[in-house]
């Protein structure tokens, strides 16, 4: 079987003996030309992006993400052009594996086989799904994995040992460990310390070396290099907030973002 996308960016890291990093920016934010020239620019650094499906009521997301959610819907961004922005980038030497990240009642009203369908027609890697947590999620995952799409499991500080142990079964090639108990860009309740002691027993628990558990929620500039024995980090709410301040100060957003995901590239070297 052909190594996914998603899988070969987690080799080449750990080949590099460093994390991944995952980027997280919210389809067309602040435009769709911004939008993908921001993806097209942090390509060069990052070693996945995720994408947000702009939605007007995200319980999982803080401020900045709302705020970047609203910037685009404001903006008229629908479905279809979330998979314009995707199959343009895809045409990119430089492009990365695409996540897609939203909720449920998106796809459920797009279809759910006609989304995968045109997920994988147009090039998206893998799924998260926030609002469809496992059991709920499994006919869902095989439907993904189908399409050649990896569904991404997540795992939170409450997750009990049972329900972890059927989750990590149940996985794909990536797992995304929720830090803390909070929404996305919260300011760090726990130390990375404790974060990475629990990340350590996830880890003893995940036998199949092909899974790889990613940390994600308050990761930061300042903070990112105390998770450099991670698979993989994600960083989501500081890239908004850095767009928020481009737009304010009428900045590009593409110049400064690139030199965040650059410097936190670095940061993991």
């Amino acid at each position: 079987m052909k190594t996914s996308p998603i899988s070969l960016a987690f080799e080449k890291s750990k080949k590099e003996k460093r994390p991944a990093l995952l980027t997280y920016t919210v389809a067309g934010d602040n435009t769709k030309k911004k939008s993908l020239e921001i993806l097209n620019s942090i390509s060069n650094y990052a070693d996945i992006c995720e994408i947000g499906f702009p939605h007007n009521t995200p319980i999982a997301d803080g401020g900045q993400i709302q705020t970047a959610s609203y910037r685009a819907i404001k903006k008229g961004i629908k479905m279809k052009d979330i998979f314009q922005i995707v199959k343009k980038f895809k045409k990119n030497k430089n492009a990365k594996p695409i996540i897609l990240m939203g909720y449920y009642n998106m796809i459920y009203q797009y279809g759910q086989s006609k989304f995968l369908k045109k997920c994988k027609q147009v090039g998206v890697n893998g799924l998260i799904v926030v609002d469809l947590p496992w059991p709920d999620n499994k006919v869902f995952a095989k439907n993904c994995k189908k399409n050649s799409i990896s569904f991404v499991q997540l795992l939170s500080p409450t997750t009990s040992k049972t329900r972890m142990k059927k989750i990590i079964n149940n996985s794909h090639e990536m797992i995304y460990y929720i830090s803390m108990l909070s929404t996305t860009g919260g300011k760090l309740k726990v130390s990375p310390k404790n974060i990475l002691k629990n990340y350590s027993k996830i880890k003893k628990i995940i036998k199949n070396r092909k899974k790889n558990l990613v940390i994600g929620f308050g990761i930061t500039s300042k903070n990112i290099s105390s998770f450099k024995s991670s698979d993989g980090c994600v960083v989501g709410s500081e890239i908004c907030k850095k767009i928020s301040k481009s737009i304010k100060n009428k900045e590009n957003p593409v110049t400064n973002v690139t030199y965040m995901v650059k410097s936190l590239r670095k940061k993991l070297s």
